[in-house]
């Protein structure tokens, strides 16, 4: 066939390229859909559309979710908003400058609609003048839904709703084609998916393998005695609990009697369960390495550190991990000053720590993590504090802060992180050097990554530690709980000593 073959350039009796068809059948949809007149959609599409100008939709959206008391509920909210601050950046510079479509006519729209003595305006008033390829509410509102649903399923099931609206009613209104908003929704999922590309969700990052515990499997809970701390709000966890596993026995007690609950419990316990706090776990992880019992842990207090890494975020996870008997063993980290000794799972830290982490937390919920470390610092300062004196690594130095975490955690500064692989044998070592200008020593550790080395701070992964020439006084903060130490001070890792049930599918 050649170039000049007529097939080619004339086109056959009754035949229609295919851009023609497909931009004739997009006019016809469009026109339908603002011709009909739906009595419900009227009082709702309309304002739905004009909620989501700026995004303005979604941050309620992601503020609404930021409130949950789950960390996958938190996480599912920033990642739709990460989604569409990518999702926007590509419908404005890169879709409406390359494919320059101009937005449909208006007239066909009805501007009101009487309805029940209300007027309903459903024509804009003021019609873009922006390029209409593609829609850039469509994209934002696939991207808010589908970065929220990669994140947690049944959060995403309860956006899409609202999202797959935000984009019908920008075809209801007049101001977008079908396909308009179509290539939208397809270019915001797009982003959520290249958001997840470049930040994993938390389940697409595995775990180190590791070998499974020989735990019992509780298909009904029957041999699980799980002790609550009151304090911790922890009521509807235990009813939501005992519903998931109706023969598991359940305590709940006051602060002042978790532990005498716990070694009760461990007499009759097959499974030791706690719920509460870092400091509540902690008591608890003290009896099941005592007594050799299997640890089922549920989050319930302001700080849940160590439930999260494990993949325990709610009571679902826990169910799940004790039904099909999934368990691994974990580190310990344990401190010893003389004859006095105590374990921690996540952190021991001497110097100005425990200050910055009363101070972080303050704020951490406002502000983030983050930012909340640089102000922790900022604070603390201002207290006059003395650098500790003490011996590390063979030289005797001033310290402003030694923070030791049991295992490497993954973060940003002095911002709590995340241990991806709660048996790595490490302590994870961060120091603050003492000397002058603490406020730009301090600072400097909180801006830093994790793996830095400098004259004022130092980040090291090692399996044990030892602080000679301790003064006497000097605080020692573990799992949220303090002690006084002086002289010696060691801190080492007990490999894999814990028995703990974890989700391990799906984690």
């Amino acid at each position: 066939m050649t170039p000049h073959d007529p097939d080619l350039t004339v086109p056959k009796p009754g035949h229609r390229p295919l851009r023609e068809w497909a931009l004739a059948l997009d006019r016809r949809l469009s026109e339908a859909a603002t011709a009909r007149r739906r009595p419900g959609a009227d009082p709702v599409l309309p304002r739905l559309g004009r909620g989501a100008d700026h995004g303005a939709l979604w941050f309620a959206a992601a503020a609404a979710l930021a409130v949950s008391r789950t960390p996958r509920a938190r996480r599912a909210a920033a990642r739709g908003l990460a989604s569409v601050g990518v999702a926007s950046l590509a419908a404005g510079v890169l879709g409406r400058r390359s494919v320059r479509r101009p937005r449909p006519a208006a007239h066909a729209v009805p501007p009101v609609r009487p309805v029940r003595l209300v007027r309903l305006v459903r024509r804009l008033k003021r019609q873009p003048v922006t390029p209409s390829f593609p829609d850039g509410h469509a994209a934002s509102a696939a991207a808010f839904a589908t970065g929220v649903a990669l994140e947690s399923p049944g959060w995403g099931a309860v956006v899409a709703p609202v999202a797959a609206s935000v984009a019908l009613s920008r075809v209801y209104t007049g101001v977008r084609r079908p396909s308009e908003a179509l290539a939208g929704a397809a270019l915001g999922a797009g982003a959520a998916f290249a958001v997840r590309g470049l930040v994993p969700t938390r389940g697409q990052v595995t775990p180190p393998a590791r070998p499974q515990a020989d735990v019992p499997a509780l298909l009904r809970g029957e041999g699980l005695v799980l002790v609550a701390n009151s304090a911790s709000g922890t009521a509807d966890r235990a009813r939501a609990l005992r519903d998931a596993l109706p023969g598991a026995e359940v305590v709940e007690c006051a602060p002042g009697e978790v532990s005498a609950r716990l070694e009760e419990a461990a007499g009759r316990a097959r499974v030791l369960g706690v719920c509460g706090g870092d400091g509540t776990v902690n008591t608890a992880a003290r009896v099941a390495l005592r007594t050799g019992l299997p640890l089922a842990v549920l989050p319930g207090g302001t700080l849940n550190h160590f439930a999260y890494d494990l993949g325990v975020e709610d009571v679902r996870d826990l169910a799940r991990a004790l039904r099909q008997g999934d368990a691994v063993r974990v580190d310990v980290g344990r401190y010893s000053c003389g004859d006095r000794h105590g374990v921690f799972l996540n952190t021991c830290s001497v110097g100005v720590y425990p200050e910055l982490v009363r101070e972080r937390e303050r704020w951490s919920h406002r502000i983030g993590g983050w930012p909340a470390g640089v102000l922790a610092a900022l604070r603390v300062l201002r207290t006059g504090r003395h650098p500790l004196e003490a011996e590390f690594q063979g030289r005797t130095r001033p310290l402003w802060l030694l923070f030791a975490g049991n295992g490497t955690y993954h973060r940003v500064g002095l911002a709590s992180g995340r241990r991806r692989d709660l048996a790595d044998g490490q302590l994870d070592v961060r120091v603050v050097h003492g000397g002058r200008r603490p406020a730009v020593r301090l600072l400097a550790a909180a801006l830093a990554g994790p793996l830095t080395r400098s004259p004022a701070h130092a980040a090291v992964q090692v399996g044990r530690l030892r602080l000679d020439h301790v003064a006497p006084g000097t605080l020692l903060a573990y799992d949220g709980e303090v002690t006084e130490v002086e002289g010696r001070v060691t801190l080492e890792k007990l490999p894999e000593a814990l028995t703990v049930y974890r989700p391990i599918a799906g984690y």
